[in-house]
């Protein structure tokens, strides 16, 4: 089940690769989540040390008057991943041109799980493309359905 989703990360960039990884979190930052309550607009995945970071998505408190004096909802969150996909996600951090995206946030099995991906950034003309497909197929479906 979906909690929260970038809707509009297709829009900006183009996918290359998918992972997905376990996320550590607090219990009101879980409670919170489960309530759909966060933003993943202008997160981004960092690989630091041999470790990977979700950075600049915000998750505010789950109860404001029972939270922590000192909760930070932008605190960079660590991605649960092995070895090899967190060198993975370092090479292509380091490539000119790539970024490492946090898609959505979802439940599996009673987990909290990010779906990431390694993306690259779509140009001007390539937005107006995927547009103009999105509302040639748009209407065709509306054809078909009047017929």
């Amino acid at each position: 089940m979906t909690l929260i989703e970038y809707k509009k990360v297709f829009l900006k960039y183009a996918p290359i690769e998918n992972f997905a990884a376990g996320i550590e979190l607090s219990g009101q930052e879980v409670k919170a989540l489960r309530n759909k309550l966060g933003s993943l607009d202008g997160a981004r995945v960092v690989a630091r040390g041999g470790e990977a970071f979700i950075v600049g998505m915000t998750i505010p408190p789950y109860q404001v008057a029972n939270a922590k004096k000192d909760y930070d909802p932008e605190r960079a969150r660590k991605l649960l991943l092995n070895k090899k996909e967190i060198a993975l996600l370092a090479d292509a951090e380091s490539k000119k041109g790539l970024t490492i995206v946090p898609i959505k946030m979802y439940t599996e099995k009673g987990l909290i799980k990010a779906h990431i991906a390694i993306v690259r950034g779509k140009k001007k003309e390539d937005r107006r493309e995927d547009l103009k497909k999105r509302d040639a197929l748009r209407e065709t479906g509306r054809v078909l359905r009047n017929k």
